[in-house]
C-alpha cells in the first residue's frame, strides 16, 4: 500500500488566489504524513483533478485520499468533485479512493470570525456583524452559514450576527448593503471566503464606495490562514486517510449526497 493525498482547491482566475490556496496546503502537508501529496484545482486553474490523480498513480499510489479545500458543503463537494473522481477511477480501476469532507460547521470557526474582527478594529458591544458567504443554490449552504452566525453570536458580545450571499442565495450582498447604508452603529463585515479572489475584490470595491460617505462599515480580512482553519483541515485530511469504519470510502451511488 502506498498512500497519496489529492487536495482539491476551488480555483480562480486570479493568480494570487491560487497561490494562497497552495500556500495554505503547503503548511498542512508536513503534518499529513503521506509520501505522495498533490494539489489540484476543480476549475479555472491547473493542474486539474484528472492530472493530479494521474500524477499520484505514476508515483506509485495504490490508495488516494481526495480532500476538498472548501468551506461549506455545496454542489462542488456533493456533485462536481465526485464526478471527476469517478472519471479518474474508470481510468485507474485498481486504485482505492477515499473522499473527505469540506471544513463545514465546526466549533472553532466562531473564534476565527471573532479574531478577524478584532484584527481589524477594537469592536464595540453595540456593533453588528455580517458574514458574507459565497452562496449556492443548495439550501444547506445557507443553513450552515446561519448556524455559524448563531455560534458567533453565542460566543461574542455582538447583539446581532447576520448573513448575506454573493451569489444564488438571499439576502444578497447588495441587498444587505442597501440596508446597511441606513445603519448608524458600527458594522463588521466578515468575508466568509478562504482566500482572496475576484469576489473579494468586488466586496472591497463596494464597501469602499459606501465608506466614502459613511465611516461605520469595517471590512475584515477573509478567514483563510488562521491556525484553527489549518487544524480543522488537517483533521479532515487525517480522517479521510484513516477511513475508520469505511465512512470515507468513495461510492458511486453517493455522488449527489454529502458525507
Amino acid at each position: 500500500m502506498k498512500q497519496a493525498i489529492l487536495y482539491v482547491c476551488h480555483g480562480s482566475r486570479l493568480k494570487e488566489a491560487c497561490q494562497e490556496a497552495c500556500q495554505f496546503i503547503d503548511k498542512v502537508k508536513p503534518f499529513a504524513g503521506a509520501p505522495i501529496q498533490i494539489t489540484t484545482f476543480l476549475e479555472l486553474s491547473p493542474p486539474t483533478i484528472e492530472e493530479g490523480f494521474k500524477q499520484c498513480v505514476e508515483k506509485g499510489a495504490t490508495h488516494i485520499a481526495v480532500v476538498p479545500l472548501l468551506l461549506l458543503t455545496a454542489v462542488h463537494a456533493k456533485k462536481d468533485i465526485p464526478k471527476e473522481i469517478l472519471s479518474c477511477m474508470e481510468n485507474y480501476p485498481g486504485i482505492h479512493v477515499t473522499y473527505g469532507r469540506p471544513i463545514g460547521v465546526h466549533p472553532l470557526i466562531p473564534e476565527v470570525v471573532i479574531d478577524r474582527i478584532n484584527e481589524r478594529i477594537q469592536a464595540t458591544p453595540d456593533g453588528k456583524v455580517v458574514l458574507i458567504g459565497r452562496g449556492s443554490s443548495d439550501p444547506a449552504v445557507k443553513k450552515d452559514l446561519q448556524e455559524i452566525a448563531a455560534f458567533v453570536q453565542k460566543k461574542s458580545f455582538f447583539p446581532e450576527v447576520n448573513v448575506c450571499f454573493l451569489t444564488a442565495a438571499k439576502p444578497s450582498f447588495h441587498e444587505m448593503l442597501e440596508v446597511l447604508k441606513m445603519e448608524t452603529k458600527p458594522v463588521y463585515l466578515v468575508p466568509y471566503l478562504l482566500f482572496t479572489g475576484l469576489l473579494m475584490k468586488d466586496i472591497e470595491k463596494e464597501v469602499r464606495a459606501i465608506n466614502e460617505v459613511k465611516d461605520n462599515l469595517f471590512l475584515t480580512n477573509y478567514i483563510g490562514f488562521h491556525p484553527h482553519l489549518e487544524k480543522i483541515f488537517l483533521d479532515r485530511v487525517n480522517e479521510t486517510v484513516l477511513n475508520e469504519d469505511q465512512q470515507f470510502s468513495f461510492r458511486k451511488e453517493e455522488i449527489n449526497c454529502s458525507h
